[in-house]
């Protein structure tokens, strides 16, 4: 499995929408009948592809298929980093694009042309992921301390999150899946070895970071573990005699299973792999990182850009922000300079918060004014329902600012609906400050993430790659689109608040040149921190861990701010273009109600809408 796609998976149940790895080809097709229109024949030929492509994925990707609620193989962990699941993925992407030649695309309904389009560019651009110049890099690089597996999984099988705890079984498959986890991490060490003999590694402070994660994990007593948790509470169904052999199984899985995997991968990670780790923290540092960045660009973009063209991009819209910042600084009455303000406003009592628990409160506050408004702007409203929680203090450390959990909307059976989860990070909750509140809740909570990934999964008239697949512009592009409709949504409502948006959109310009400093400039860790303490009033903890997350996840960081610059260049379109006729309501239904569509598929649906509109 690519590093790209593995990535993908992770990211996909973490924080964005899983994009499919790899689809088969149908084995049947029906034959039409006099009666069928060509639209119809081929449209039952597309849709076949698609359901043979996603029982593909789900049962390659069994911990994703449990998110859907896909229990068949809810006893395995999955073979990622075996050879034999990497060639399959290969086989299997090649033979879904052969199949989607077979299809007519000029006979297919508008509709259907859309998903056709979606399906061949999200299989030509995973294919890309395993040429010789990407995967001989992705290959050796398996883990890293935002997006390893070890950073998800115990908190997947804790008992609050995807994972389900409701019958015997359920307890008896999450067992299983341990013993696969720590398989899994005995073959990230054989990847990590294969890498140290071709020189390519990890940066040293990636190494201690994964070191000080798997600490955190070990430390803990097997009855104190994350991973002990369904043990602590279960259904009436499972009887007293089964509850007792549980914890028990439970505390000697967690102790003779997983904790030596994570002791075994933590001492390699320090006595062998450290010493061999790289020193300079960008792509630009490793023999070919140069086009495994440009790779990286344009898998996360989906637009075909340069590195130097983003780092321009970033340039000016950091440049453009700051003249914002400033405006609201002389409108304060602050005499200081920008910088000045930006250091009053991390250190300055009154815009922190008492306590964890009075963020929770804050957040459900913002929660209420969204919602009371929300449907001035939206046709549709999800009905998976949405949570609010601080992140565990065993991985708050490296963890981002927030992050989104997807849910699960079951109408057959309401017990296995759970809500979408919007995480916030209280580590070091001194530096933490509260102007960016209401930003963060409309990115990562309604209407962003929640919503966007919530409508795709509850359309079920949709195929499945596109209600669980997606691209990174699409998806981080609407959350920051969504922070742009703080006015309507009745936020931002006095001056900090309002600097608040800027600050946050500030770092999504930021991203764009740092990341692009880091792995195709040669920046330094430290000085890209630099850079976003200059041009931002964030504190030095969350900027740390954005550029951490920069280093390791070479240009995702990028999508967001050309996803947003692209939804609001397509609205401002639409609304130049159609005048009295433009409704709010539809083009955002336009945009959210076919999936996350990469941007020119989605600049085409749009330019189709508006033609549509200007002839009805």
């Amino acid at each position: 499995m690519s590093r790209t796609n593995f990535i993908c998976l992770l990211a996909g149940i973490s924080l964005l929408s899983l994009a499919p790895t790899a689809v088969a080809q149908p084995t049947s097709t029906a034959a039409a009948s006099p009666a069928r229109s060509a639209a119809e024949s081929e449209h039952d030929k597309l849709f076949a592809l698609f359901s043979a492509a996603d029982e593909a994925d789900m049962a390659r990707n069994p911990i994703s298929a449990i998110y859907r609620g896909d229990l068949r193989k809810a006893d395995t962990f999955g073979d990622y980093l075996q050879p034999a699941y990497e060639k399959q993925g290969l086989k299997l992407l090649k033979s879904n694009l052969k199949a989607l030649k077979k299809i007519n695309r000029a006979a297919l309904n508008p509709t259907d042309q859309i998903a056709y389009d979606v399906f061949k560019q999200t299989n030509e651009a995973d294919l890309t992921s395993y040429t010789k110049a990407i995967s001989r890099i992705e290959d050796v690089l398996p883990m890293n301390h935002f997006t390893g597996f070890h950073t998800f999984y115990p908190s997947f099988a804790s008992g609050d999150s995807g994972a389900p705890f409701r019958t015997l079984l359920d307890y008896e498959n999450n067992l299983k899946r341990h013993v696969g986890y720590a398989a899994y991490l005995d073959r990230v060490i054989g990847r990590f070895r294969k890498g140290i003999a071709l020189g390519i590694t990890e940066t040293k402070m990636t190494v201690n970071n994964m070191i000080g994660q798997l600490d955190n994990l070990i430390n803990q007593s097997s009855e104190d573990s994350v991973m002990f948790g369904p043990a602590k509470k279960f259904p009436e169904s499972i009887s007293a005699a089964d509850q007792t052999r549980l914890k028990a199984a439970y505390a000697r899985t967690i102790s003779d299973v997983v904790t030596p995997a994570h002791v075994r991968l933590r001492d390699f990670l320090k006595t062998e792999y450290l010493p061999k780790a790289r020193d300079g923290v960008g792509l630009v540092h490793i023999k070919g990182g140069n086009t495994l960045y440009a790779h990286n660009i344009a898998m996360m973009t989906t637009l075909p850009l340069s590195a130097e063209e983003v780092h321009s991009l970033g340039l000016s819209e950091v440049a453009r922000i700051r003249g914002g910042m400033d405006a609201i600084r002389q409108k304060v009455g602050f005499t200081g300079t920008l910088a000045d303000f930006f250091t009053h406003l991390r250190t300055d009592p009154k815009y922190k918060a008492e306590s964890k628990d009075a963020l929770v409160q804050g957040y459900y506050a913002i929660g209420k004014t969204v919602d009371a408004r929300i449907g001035t702007l939206f046709s549709t409203i999800p009905k998976t329902p949405l949570e609010i929680r601080y992140y565990e203090p065993w991985r708050e450390k490296n963890e981002a600012g927030g992050s989104y959990d997807q849910g699960l909307y079951d109408p057959k059976d309401p017990s296995k609906t759970r809500p979408g989860v919007f995480y916030f990070n209280t580590y070091d909750l001194p530096s933490r400050t509260t102007p960016g509140m209401e930003t963060l809740y409309l990115h990562e909570g309604a209407p962003g993430h929640h919503f966007q990934i919530s409508l795709a999964q509850e359309n079920e008239a949709l195929p499945a790659f596109m209600r669980y697949g997606g691209n990174t512009a699409y998806v981080e592009g609407w959350a920051l689109y969504a922070e742009t409709l703080y006015d309507e949504l009745g936020m931002q409502t006095d001056p900090y608040s309002r600097f608040g948006g800027l600050d946050d959109e500030m770092l999504r310009a930021m991203r764009l040149v740092v990341d692009s400093g880091i792995h195709a400039k040669g920046w330094t860790r430290e000085q890209a921190i630099k850079y976003m303490l200059d041009n931002s009033s964030m504190g030095e903890t969350d900027a740390t861990a954005e550029v951490e997350r920069y280093i390791v996840w070479p240009g995702q960081a990028l999508a967001y701010k050309v996803g947003q610059l692209t939804f609001l260049r397509l609205r401002d379109k639409a609304e130049k273009a159609l005048g009295d006729k433009f409704d709010l309501k539809d083009f955002h239904a336009q945009v959210l109600m076919t999936g996350a569509l990469p941007m020119t598929v989605m600049e085409k649906k749009i330019d189709n809408w508006i033609a549509m509109k200007l002839k009805g």
